[in-house]
């Protein structure tokens, strides 16, 4: 009986892989040597062409339905891992029937729960790796994607920089909708709390869960950030033209959730405004690199998020979604940060650098207009800042080029 391979990109070393062999029994020379999750199944990670491919035994329906369910996924922008093959149509030595295997790529720097949270992390560091959980999740759910087993155990996290990402790793019951209903989400999330609560009662009686800590609190406050975050993304928020100050806050809540803001999409009717925002996990120092790239600006990571929100904001305001984001930074660039940096008088200038300055002027702007009830124009908020907040402000240029041996440092460390 002739094997049957699906794959997406065909590695001609696949066919030198022992399908004949049980997955289980696969010699140690094939394999590599990583971490491995929690699966009713047999998985192995195997080495391939200079690289590590996952390979997971299962019944050859299955197999093609989550083989498809990946890349759908992956087509859609979905955090998931890569699906490769589908290798069916197996016999042992002996002619009897094997179960045919799924094949992806293996997820560098990956690692499952059981092995994060056998790191003692920090319970900051801890919380954000299941923040992590709770923004897949909202992503899948906008996407239409009805996971039906969520857990730690079906989910792979990155680390970077002392962030972690999750990425979808199995999708055997996932099923993609044009849009979910609230009674599937809510299905999806009963699952999820059960799950991820008996994932941690098992860590605790392995003394890998930190004294204290109740896995059904845990479960609870997961469930609780993914309620936080939908609303925040899914509520619609109208409002009259001129009030801009309120795309400000919106996306100010959401920072202060802990999610960046990656795309802000506004549509207008004889209405009003109504506001959608999507978010995205981004690598340390992804700010800085996509505003050096659109503007030339060379700046700290908050500040070029600050920035780019504020960048985001004006492309929606001016209908320019889908206009090139590089003409539009440009058009940002002259026509509204350089000459607001520039409006401040030169003897003020060296308050600040322009980016912080430009900073802390939307910030302003942000609470004068809360305060008035509608945007405030610019040059109102540079005149007031000018004359109430600048004034007061040590020039931070005179710091530079002073001796620093005495100033302390303080150095943040991710357990």
């Amino acid at each position: 009986m002739a094997l049957d391979f699906t794959a997406v990109k065909p590695d001609p070393a696949l066919l030198d892989l022992p399908w004949h062999v049980p997955l289980e029994e696969w010699p140690e020379h094939h394999l590599a040597a990583l971490p491995r999750g929690i699966s009713r199944h047999v998985v192995r990670f195997v080495r391939l062409s200079g690289q590590v491919i996952a390979v997971k035994e299962i019944t050859e329906p299955l197999a093609r339905r989550e083989f498809q369910t990946l890349r759908n996924l992956r087509r859609l922008g979905q955090p998931a891992v890569e699906p490769l093959a589908v290798v069916a149509g197996r016999v042992d030595a002996e002619g009897n029937p094997l179960d045919a295997c799924l094949v992806t790529r293996h997820l560098k720097f990956s690692l499952p729960y059981r092995v994060v949270f056998s790191q003692r992390l920090r319970a900051d560091t801890a919380r954000r790796t299941l923040d992590a959980l709770a923004v897949l999740l909202v992503r899948l759910h906008l996407a239409g994607c009805f996971w039906g087993d969520v857990s730690l155990s079906n989910t792979l996290f990155r680390r970077d920089a002392g962030e972690y990402a999750a990425y979808l790793v199995d999708a055997e019951t996932a099923e993609l909708h044009p849009q979910l209903s609230p009674g599937q989400r809510e299905h999806d999330l009963y699952i999820a709390h059960g799950n991820i609560a008996g994932e941690l009662m098992d860590l605790e009686a392995g003394g890998q869960l930190d004294e204290g800590e109740d896995p059904i609190e845990i479960a609870n406050r997961i469930m609780h950030r993914y309620d936080l975050l939908w609303n925040e993304l899914t509520g619609e928020e109208r409002f009259e033209q001129g009030d801009r100050w309120r795309v400000d806050e919106r996306i100010r809540r959401l920072n202060n959730l802990g999610f960046d803001v990656d795309e802000l999409e506004m549509s207008t009717d004889v209405d009003g405004t109504s506001i959608r925002i999507q978010p995205k996990v981004v690598d340390a120092g992804h700010h800085s690199r996509r505003l050096m790239h659109l503007t030339g600006l060379d700046v700290e990571e908050n500040q070029a998020r600050r920035l780019l929100n504020d960048l985001d904001s004006y492309r929606a305001a001016t209908d320019r979604q889908n206009d090139d984001e590089e003409l539009v930074a440009h058009d940002w660039l002259a026509r509204i940060y350089e000459p607001v940096t520039r409006s401040v008088p030169r003897e003020l200038r060296a308050k600040l650098e322009p980016a912080e300055l430009f900073h802390e002027l939307l910030e302003h702007r942000w609470y004068l207009s809360e305060r008035a009830g509608h945007d405030m124009s610019i040059e109102d908020t540079v005149a007031d800042y000018v004359h109430t907040v600048l004034p007061d402000r040590p020039d931070e240029v005179a710091v530079v080029g002073v001796d620093t041996g005495e100033i302390p440092i303080r150095a943040h460390l991710e357990g």
